[in-house]
C-alpha cells in the first residue's frame, strides 16, 4: 500500500523523495546512483531539502509587522532569540499531486496558503513555490533551503563558486544591519545580491550542480562539515524589518552534470 506522505518522483537519471509529514522536504536526491541529500540529523533545520515560507532566513527577535502597524511575535523555539526559516520546514503538509503539496499557514499568517511542486526532467529538478496571502497582511517572502552533502560516495569535497557584486553586513547577532559590502572570502554564512555567475556545486572528479533562479538574493552557506547551502530567496533574513519586499513566487532549477 502506497505511503500517502511521500512522494516518489523518479525520472531516466534522477530520482527523489519528498517526505510530507517532515515539512514535504527532499530527503533523498539520487543522480546516478549517487545521494546528493544530507541525511537526518538532531535538528531539522539541519538536513534535507526544504522550501521557507512565510519567511526566508531569520527574522530578527522573532518581531514583525503587518502592513497596519501591528506586531506579531512568531516562534523562535529552534534558534533563539531569532525565528528561523518559516513554518513549511516543520509542518506537515497535504498532498495535492503527485509531485506537489499545499500548506495552510497557521496564526499569525493564517488564512494564508503555499504550494510546491518538484518536477524532474532528464538531468534537472524544477522546484517551485507559490504563496497565497488571502488577505493577511503580515509581510511574506520565500527561500528554498537545499542542504547538499560535502562528501559524495565518490571524488572529492564539495565546492561552491558564484560571482556577486554585493552581501549584506552582519552584527555581532548574526542578523543583518542594512549595510552592503564586497563579498568577503569563504568560509560563508551571508546573504548576496547582484549577481554575475549564479552558483555552482562541484564535487571534482563525481558531479557538479548548476543552481538557476531569477531570485534577487541568495544565501550561501559553507560553515557546515557535514553539507553546504545554496539558497536562492525572494528577498534576505530579516527583510520586513529591513525594509525589503519579497516575492511571493520563486523557481529555481538544479542541473546535474
Amino acid at each position: 500500500m502506497a505511503d500517502d506522505s511521500l512522494l516518489e518522483i523518479v525520472g531516466e537519471e534522477i530520482s527523489l523523495i519528498v517526505d510530507l509529514s517532515l515539512g514535504s522536504r527532499v530527503t533523498s536526491l539520487k543522480w546516478h546512483g549517487l545521494e546528493f541529500v544530507v541525511q537526518p540529523r538532531p535538528s531539522l533545520m539541519d538536513w534535507g531539502w526544504y522550501a521557507m515560507v512565510p519567511w526566508a532566513g531569520r527574522v530578527k527577535n522573532g518581531m514583525i509587522n503587518d502592513k497596519s502597524g501591528n506586531e506579531f511575535l512568531l516562534p523562535v523555539d529552534w534558534e533563539p532569540p531569532h525565528a528561523e526559516h518559516g513554518y513549511g520546514f516543520y509542518s506537515a503538509w497535504e498532498k495535492t499531486s503527485a509531485t506537489s503539496s499545499r500548506l495552510e499557514m497557521p496564526a499569525p499568517y493564517s488564512p494564508a496558503v503555499a504550494e510546491q511542486r518538484f518536477e524532474v526532467k532528464g538531468n534537472s529538478v524544477h522546484w517551485s513555490l507559490e504563496y497565497s496571502a488571502n488577505g493577511c497582511e503580515i509581510p511574506a517572502w520565500l527561500g528554498f533551503h537545499p542542504w547538499f552533502r560535502s562528501q559524495l560516495e565518490k571524488g572529492e569535497s564539495a565546492i561552491v563558486e558564484f560571482e556577486a557584486d554585493r552581501m549584506l553586513v552582519k552584527g555581532l547577532d548574526v542578523m543583518p544591519t542594512g549595510e552592503y559590502s564586497s563579498p568577503k572570502p569563504p568560509p560563508w554564512d551571508d546573504a548576496f545580491t547582484d549577481f554575475k555567475r549564479l552558483p555552482t556545486i562541484t564535487w571534482p572528479g563525481a558531479a557538479k550542480v548548476s543552481v538557476t533562479s531569477r531570485a534577487p538574493w541568495w544565501v550561501i552557506y559553507t560553515e557546515d562539515p557535514v553539507g553546504v547551502c545554496v539558497e536562492p530567496q525572494s528577498a534576505p533574513p530579516d527583510a520586513a524589518n529591513l525594509g525589503i519586499t519579497g516575492e511571493h513566487h520563486i523557481e529555481a532549477v538544479f542541473t546535474f552534470s
